[in-house]
């Protein structure tokens, strides 16, 4: 591979990483146009609805783009939709050679923009760096490929497994800076799912508490089959400001409902004993989530991870231990019961947060 050609896709592949938590479910996209080696343009897919990454590119050009060459993380589109096609306006500017990191698996694209390009003369290389853009776009990929939301499980837990004392205690496990990237993560994925009890026990927000320029509160998703949460807890009061969704039992008469959805909460009914969390999965699909971060508790874990739903794992590791054998763990519900047949993460990386470690890993 051409030093050159990864340099240029490198900066592509940071710009695109500025429009996390904008642009779902759309994938995340920089472009690079570069004239007698320097580079003279830079744009990147910054919200869902705008303008795409080829197009900011060439309005933050600062000399006529003609003959130069385009760095672009994914297959320039083809198709009319919120926007005219990308390969067109490439077309256009008389852009001389194109490179791509990865074809767009979107049928509507899927080779036919490359395939306009070349036939209006301009070279095009593809492939370039492409399994780093396939890991920053794994959500949109699943999404755009399955219909279903890529799916992240994270949880805390001590060096000991637990991820609460005997007490149910669990404020804090982990450092700031750790919790500081789970906010990070809550921002990438379009959904955030918990079970009721952690609702009932912590009364979180399940927020990203980070600047609202830089980032967006995800779609809380809280499986309730009973509808036992209050009207008094958080996640309900502030249904109005950050949407929330209860899935509840099929079976629950409608006028319960209503003082929840005076509070701005929506309901998914499903037929929960049990409830089929792949079919649930098709649903918020529809819905155009395209990525949920699954954060507890134990039993929701634990069911997610038989049903086989979850693609990702992040567990951070604290060097503390609290004991107990009522303690929770982090993964309950009914288990496996043979060690030959564990769920094993794969490709894994390992980070710190000071004195936390990170394990992410995929499960398939």
């Amino acid at each position: 591979m051409n030093p050159k050609h990864e340099a240029y896709m490198k900066r592509a592949i940071e710009l695109a990483d500025k429009g996390k938590g904008f642009v779902n479910p759309n994938p995340l996209v920089g472009a690079v146009i570069v004239k007698n080696g320097k580079i003279i343009g830079e744009g990147y897919h910054e919200c869902f609805g705008h303008a795409h990454a080829e197009v900011n590119a060439f309005l933050n050009a600062e000399e006529d783009v003609e003959g130069a060459d385009m760095y672009v993380t994914l297959e320039p589109c083809s198709h009319y939709g919120k926007t005219p096609p990308c390969a067109l306006k490439i077309i256009e500017k008389k852009i001389k050679n194109v490179y791509v990191s990865q074809l767009d698996p979107n049928p509507l694209v899927a080779g036919k923009g490359i395939k306009l390009l070349e036939d209006a003369g301009i070279h095009v290389e593809s492939g370039i760096l492409e399994t780093d853009t396939k890991i920053q776009n794994e959500i949109f990929l699943k999404y755009i490929q399955e219909k279903k939301p890529f799916v992240a499980m994270k949880y805390a837990m001590t060096l000991d497994g637990k991820i609460a004392t005997v007490t149910r205690d669990s404020k804090w496990i982990t450092n700031e800076k750790s919790r500081r990237f789970v906010h990070e993560l809550r921002n990438q994925y379009m959904g955030i799912m918990v079970g009721a009890n952690t609702v009932l026990l912590d009364d979180p927000m399940l927020n990203t508490r980070r600047d609202a320029l830089k980032s967006r509160n995800p779609i809380r998703i809280v499986i309730d089959p009973e509808l036992t949460i209050p009207l008094d807890k958080k996640i309900i009061q502030t249904a109005h400001e950050q949407q929330t969704i209860l899935v509840i039992d099929e079976k629950i008469n409608n006028e319960r409902l209503k003082p929840y959805q005076a509070l701005g909460v929506t309901f998914i009914k499903k037929q929960t004993h049990p409830l089929d969390l792949d079919d649930l999965m098709i649903t918020l699909g529809e819905m155009k989530i395209d990525g949920i971060l699954i954060e507890g508790g134990s039993h929701l874990h634990g069911t997610a991870l038989l049903s086989g739903i979850v693609d990702k794992a992040y567990v951070f590791i604290a060097p503390k231990m609290v004991g107990g054998h009522q303690a929770l763990t982090p993964v309950g519900a009914q288990g496996i019961e043979f060690m030959k047949d564990a769920k094993e993460l794969k490709n894994i990386t390992l980070k710190s947060f000071d004195d936390d470690l990170m394990i992410e890993g995929y499960f398939k």
